[in-house]
């Protein structure tokens, strides 16, 4: 239901499971799995896998911090958008990657929640994308900014609620289990 009517196709974008990311990542093994279990999906029938990376001063591009975690594996043949800001369509060439494999649905997952994952997740909403936020497939850390104090949990728990029914005109975001996706 895109507003990409010639795009009907399907992707897997894993945003940011880097070293320095989810080093300290709330229910880290069992996301890292659940991510995993999506890509060996997708590969399995075919449906392209895209591969997210940020960089900052903490994580220069080629650093151990930048390195995506050793428990996933992408393949050469696979996309990889390196990024510098929150949204990973933001000075990316990830549309032009999109367009040219017909995609107009996006499959969500990885780090972190309230960041890069909301970040992207709104900016391909709003750019025309059909979304599905894997909702045990995604993490991130507890905020502890000034007077903000909340749990990793939580965070996750808001995010999944907010994109219960979450929805564009001709567009739509959903929030389904790993078990559920492929």
């Amino acid at each position: 239901m895109s507003t990409f009517s010639d795009r009907p196709n399907r992707a897997l974008i894993v945003i940011d499971v880097q070293n320095g990311v989810v080093g300290d990542a709330w229910n880290r093994a069992a996301v890292l799995a659940n991510i995993n279990t999506l890509v060996d999906q997708a590969r399995a029938i075919s449906v392209p896998v895209i591969w997210v990376q940020h960089s900052e001063e903490e994580m220069p591009i080629g650093s151990d911090n930048w390195q995506i975690v050793s428990e996933l594996s992408p393949l050469e043949s696979e996309s990889l958008i390196r990024k510098e800001y929150g949204s990973s369509f933001e000075a990316t060439n990830l549309d032009q990657v999109l367009a040219d494999l017909k995609v107009g649905q996006l499959i969500i997952c990885g780090a972190q929640t309230n960041n890069c994952v909301r970040h992207t997740s709104h900016a391909a909403l709003e750019k025309g994308y059909d979304i599905t936020l894997v909702r045990d497939a995604h993490t991130t850390s507890d905020v502890n900014w000034g007077e903000y104090q909340i749990k990793a949990d939580q965070v996750v728990s808001e995010q999944n609620l907010a994109f219960l029914n979450y929805a564009l005109p001709g567009r739509k975001a959903t929030g389904k289990l790993t078990s559920e996706v492929f």
